[in-house]
């Protein structure tokens, strides 16, 4: 007896690794969210897009022009954008001319439906408003706590990221204001030492990400209920949304946005259903260095376009160096998992 409690004991320890495993939530591609009453969710399954196969995106980079997508989209852009309001914003001419132009952005977005184990009502959001949580979507990226007099935005009344409706990081309830870093990882620091070398006259490239974002809690007078129901594709009453803007950045991005959406599951009401969307706005002359560098052998895998589509041998880790499709899907499996807990 006692030989068979240790074999049984020992097969336990030996399958626990591997059932914890199994217990990870699981991708499913699709071309587009289905509506919810196509059919159930299984178990701990991440139906994720990030429309790489639409008509109007970019199949190199997998973006698509913010205007066509203000265009086509303009119920998704009022939602993912910073403020309603966001446009591409204006810049001076080059070379002393008078005319402003618009500075051109393309835009990566992507959307995440995944089933919860336990009733809406049991979830509670504001507990994911902590630095503590942040740190475990990416433990890569490094934060602090700033004020809202610390954020650029609002210090400089002619930024395009300054919020018309209000201070960034202001306005009460669950919400920190982040300071993040980011270190890009792998070869990309040394590829980005060498292009800050062939082009010697122009504006060097940093070897890292900085950039401040507020983490909230949306309060329930913010909550348009029709138009995030209709977002999410779930019939039934929002319980509660949180997140991120991303107001600057020191380079490459205009901005970013995290939204996830918790609502009961209109078929079990013990279950939930969370919907998650990722926008990040993309300086689009990032796309004009690709002749610059393909004529150097050395750097043209480090072509911006192969390297946020995930697509260059510069491309590494999970984080933000991995590229922006691999990038978006490891931050939707870490809050399933955190909402999960």
């Amino acid at each position: 007896m006692r030989m068979l409690c240790l074999a049984v004991a020992l097969v336990g320890a030996l399958a626990a690794p591997v059932c914890a495993a199994a217990q990870e939530f699981q991708m499913q591609e699709v071309p587009a969210l289905p509506p919810l009453a196509a059919g159930a969710l299984a178990p701990r399954t991440i139906v994720f897009t990030d429309h790489r196969k639409d008509e109007l995106v970019d199949p190199a980079t997998g973006l698509i022009h913010f205007a066509d997508w203000a265009r086509s989209r303009p119920q998704q852009k009022q939602l993912l954008s910073l403020f309603p309001s966001f446009d591409e914003p204006m810049v001076s001419g080059t070379e002393g001319a008078a005319k402003p132009r618009k500075r051109r952005l393309h835009i990566y977005v992507a959307e995440a439906r995944f089933p919860l184990a336990k009733p809406a009502a049991s979830i509670d959001l504001s507990k994911m408003i902590t630095l503590a949580m942040l740190e475990q979507l990416d433990p890569s990226i490094k934060h602090r706590l700033i004020a809202a007099a610390d954020v650029i935005p609002n210090k400089d009344p002619k930024s395009p990221n300054r919020n018309p409706k209000r201070q960034w990081c202001e306005g009460g309830g669950s919400l920190i204001c982040i300071q993040s870093k980011y270190q890009l990882e792998g070869r990309l620091p040394t590829g980005i030492m060498l292009v800050n070398k062939i082009r010697e006259t122009h504006k060097k490239i940093a070897d890292f990400m900085e950039f401040q974002s507020e983490l909230r809690l949306l309060p329930q007078s913010e909550l348009d209920q029709a138009a995030l129901a209709k977002a999410t594709g779930v019939d039934a009453p929002v319980a509660g949304a949180i997140e991120q803007n991303i107001f600057y950045v020191n380079q490459v991005m205009q901005f970013g946005k995290f939204l996830a959406v918790l609502q009961p599951d209109p078929a079990d009401a013990k279950k939930s259903i969370a919907t998650a969307f990722i926008a990040l706005a993309v300086d689009s002359e990032l796309f004009e260095k690709k002749k610059e560098l393909e004529s150097v052998p050395i750097l043209r895998n480090l072509i911006p376009a192969q390297v946020l589509a995930g697509n260059s041998s510069f491309n590494t880790g999970n984080s933000i160096s991995a590229g922006l499709p691999k990038y978006s899907r490891n931050r939707v499996k870490a809050v399933a998992a955190l909402l999960e807990k």
